[in-house]
């Protein structure tokens, strides 16, 4: 006869410990899931769910303890971006992408452009956004008889609403085929931001177009190049470690969104889903079937999980080794996280999808938004394309060859 014991909690399940900001996460993530779907339907600026992140502290956990931050290592940060995104997505995606910015910040900026704008970061609460789609190549960065300035659209900004200063790139004048990353605030002259953000899932990540008209851009705008008489920064295993953590923020909103929607079909088929018809279970969490392709979609998002975690531990190192990161250490991290973010999308679209089988036909009422999980990750998974991971990956195991640094890998 088989025992009977008390189902596992959410907190076993999905490994909710992040230290001394446990409580933190948790209060912001409940806050966060209580209109979370309906936000969804709304899409818009989420106002009072960024001011929520301001007020947690949540923002600055990146930023070095000497300049006021916490110096948060990246597999904490990576946790926390998960849990978020099981609670709100397009959240997630805000707080994961201020944590890119200031990376980009601590990658390219000098020590006073670094001092000045992660201290302002903190004292002021920042948000940034970012306008840094490799992809959208209008933006034109110009010479003038004064410095230069920056003329045409880029599409894609996420955050760059509510945000007071953003991280922009362009081609680099002086290194060709690099890019040259500038920190602008977001009041500069020139410089609209606008509200055309319309896709299906992701809604309130504000990741639409900006606009610069003649926005001119200082000296000191230029991160670790103010100086035009200045050698520029050549380009280094450590500065491309900026795509690896792009890479790495995508692979935990799939995963955070996979977690949503498990917990969300754990508790309806426990509460509300009845046994399919011709099944002898009384109720639906004791239908055989039922049972097996929820231990296939668990299986499935705890293969990709390791494999994210893995990654992240190799990322903290990567880190760490700072400029003195090679080639080859940086394109072994590059690798472990191409095979997590595949292996998490392929796993999140499955899930989210596939659990639909299971909750049965009420489980699509509009009223719960339970298909917000498949469309955040459908979205998101469409930044760069998969099959340059799976072939990325095959080259290394047949060739020995490792992916070259770009925006996307």
């Amino acid at each position: 006869m088989s025992q009977t014991i008390t189902p596992p909690g959410e907190r076993d399940l999905f490994d909710r410990d992040y230290g001394p900001w446990t409580q933190v996460v948790e209060a912001v993530a409940q806050a966060l899931a209580e209109n979370a779907a309906q936000r969804d339907k709304q899409g818009g600026t989420a106002y009072a769910q960024r001011e929520l992140l301001r007020e947690s502290g949540l923002l600055t956990l990146l930023i070095p303890e000497a300049l006021g931050g916490q110096g948060a290592p990246w597999p904490l940060i990576l946790r926390i971006v998960r849990r978020l995104a099981a609670a709100d997505s397009s959240v997630a995606h805000l707080f994961a992408f201020q944590h890119l910015q200031v990376a980009t910040l601590l990658l390219f900026g000098t020590p006073a452009q670094q001092a000045r704008l992660l201290a302002r970061t903190v004292t002021q609460r920042w948000f940034w956004g970012n306008a840094t789609n490799d992809r959208d190549t209008r933006l034109q960065f110009e010479a003038t008889d004064h410095g230069h300035r920056l003329e045409g659209p880029r599409f894609f900004c996420s955050g760059s609403v509510d945000a007071q200063a953003l991280i922009v790139n362009v081609p680099h004048p002086a290194l060709e085929g690099a890019r040259l990353f500038l920190a602008l605030p977001a009041d500069r002259a020139g410089l609209r931001i606008g509200q055309d953000w319309d896709a299906f899932g992701q809604r309130q990540t504000d990741s639409g177009s900006v606009f610069f008209e003649g926005t001119p851009v200082e000296p000191e705008d230029r991160l670790g190049w103010p100086d035009a008489r200045q050698a520029p920064l050549p380009r280094r295993p450590w500065h491309s470690l900026r795509s690896c953590l792009a890479q790495a923020i995508l692979t935990e909103i799939y995963l955070g969104n996979t977690e949503g929607a498990l917990s969300a079909a754990r508790e309806h088929i426990t509460w509300r889903a009845r046994p399919w018809p011709g099944s002898p279970a009384q109720t639906a969490a004791q239908d055989s079937t039922i049972q097996l392709r929820f231990g296939q979609h668990w299986i499935a998002y705890r293969g990709a999980r390791r494999l994210a975690d893995h990654a992240a531990l190799g990322l903290q190192q990567a880190w760490q080794r700072g400029e003195a990161l090679t080639a080859a250490e940086r394109a072994a991290v590059a690798l472990e996280i191409a095979e997590a973010r595949t292996a998490s999308a392929q796993a999140g679209l499955e899930v989210t999808s596939g659990l639909f089988d299971q909750m049965g036909a009420n489980a699509t009422a509009n009223g719960l938004g339970l298909d917000r999980y498949w469309r955040n990750i459908r979205v998101h998974s469409l930044h760069d394309p998969l099959d340059l991971k799976r072939q990325a990956l095959g080259q290394w195991l047949l060739r020995g060859e490792a992916p070259s640094p770009s925006g996307f890998s």
